[in-house]
């Protein structure tokens, strides 16, 4: 019969397997939401954004430079900012990925709830198809029962149709959000392979460059051997920081102080000019800043921890084996292991300016080495890596949101 043509429609829609709802409703991800995720996208396609301009103005600077030493280190800076753009797409990958799951639930959730209603309409519509018609003709009133069930089917029919149309949208709605989720963990997949090649190519080109670098490594020794002695004398990190500024006050001060005066070339004539450098400036517009690391800054400067002790820099979660670069221009005063902290990072920037960076598993920095903004310092661990950034200005911590470019 035509009627038993949508009825036969609607129990296949009501027919859906159990485990599709399921697999199209991925479980919660432990402590995310739809707004957060949302916000941790925008903020990592704008990391992207940024490095990927600075690695074209690195490789552009390479492009330009005669001197090999000069480009291979304008090469890695550049490698380095790629990197940081492929883990700042890695993370917009994984919020894309949360935001689809969470859209995924709520649609199982609407499938669902469209899917009660039919189910029980359906029910009732199977005991009236199962009526045999030859009973109809032997039982009391079965005749006039048969015209109002079609009476009653006929206008219900509509109403059914409709509804599994509606069942149907959804249903085509959540194969949808399946492949976008599926388009999503493969582009990850992708983002992760490229990421882990270039990390392979940047470990090549520093090894390059470090064994190119060995004789200003080997004059660099006594100060390597000074920085470490500094290391072990240190009560705590915040002693440390004191001795490394106390230093680079004293280094400053004699950097200023007039040289030899020459002789002029006939009496009464000035003296020739200083080649001498002007000491660094001290103000805040002199010191360009950016974070050193992508990610998700999870403590803020001030923030009060649940000791009650107040956060002197930025704490940022990273991705595993994130590539960590110089904030600013300086020269490396220390970088090895203290105790607490993993493999720290402190760098000079003059003028009384000086940066710690904590919490790294891997070095490429050494000490004496003058960085420029970008020039890789290391890498973060693979066990839930946290990067800790503080900046100082003599001795007084500064909060770096105001600094940062």
């Amino acid at each position: 019969m035509a009627w038993k043509r949508p009825l036969v429609l609607l129990l296949s829609l009501c027919a859906i397997p159990a485990a599709l709802l399921a697999q199209q409703a991925p479980s919660p991800i432990p402590g995310t939401s739809l707004d957060r995720q949302r916000t941790a996208l925008a903020q990592a396609k704008a990391q992207a954004e940024e490095a990927r301009k600075r690695s074209e103005a690195l490789e552009a600077r390479a492009r330009a430079t005669n001197a090999a030493a000069d480009k291979t280190r304008d090469q890695i800076a550049a490698l380095a900012a790629r990197i940081q753009q492929s883990e700042a797409d890695l993370r917009a990958g994984q919020a894309r990925i949360a935001i689809i799951a969470d859209m995924q639930r709520t649609q199982a959730r609407k499938l669902a709830e469209r899917r009660q209603p039919i189910v029980r309409l359906t029910a009732a519509l199977q005991q009236i198809a199962r009526r045999a018609p030859l009973l109809a003709l032997v039982e009391p009133g079965s005749v006039s029962d048969a015209v109002h069930r079609r009476i009653v089917l006929a206008q219900v029919m509509p109403v059914v149709m409709a509804n599994t149309r509606g069942l149907q949208s959804e249903i085509a709605r959540s194969a949808a959000l399946r492949e976008s989720a599926e388009a999503a963990a493969g582009a990850l997949a992708r983002t992760r392979d490229g990421l882990a090649a270039q990390q392979k190519t940047l470990a090549t080109l520093e090894q390059r460059q470090r064994l190119a670098s060995r004789t200003l490594r080997d004059s660099a020794g006594l100060e390597v051997e000074r920085a470490l002695a500094m290391g072990e004398e240190a009560r705590d990190i915040g002693e440390l920081m004191e001795k490394i500024e106390d230093a680079a006050t004293v280094r400053d001060a004699l950097l200023t102080l007039p040289g030899p005066t020459l002789r002029p070339a006939r009496p009464g004539s000035a003296p020739p000019p200083s080649d001498r450098p002007a000491p660094a400036a001290a103000d805040a517009a002199a010191l360009p800043y950016r974070l050193p690391a992508v990610g998700e800054v999870v403590t803020g400067f001030g923030e009060a921890s649940e000791s009650g002790v107040r956060a002197r820099g930025l704490t940022i979660a990273t991705a595993p084996a994130a590539t960590v670069v110089a904030p600013a221009r300086g020269r490396i005063a220390f970088a090895g292991p203290f105790r607490g902290y993993g493999r720290i990072v402190i760098i000079d920037h003059g003028g009384g300016w000086t940066t710690l960076v904590a919490g790294l598993d891997r070095l490429s920095a050494q000490v004496g080495e003058t960085v420029r903004p970008g020039d890789p310092l290391g890498a973060t661990g693979q066990r839930d890596p946290h990067l800790t950034v503080e900046l100082r200005r003599q001795e007084r911590p500064v909060d770096i949101a105001a600094l940062l470019r």
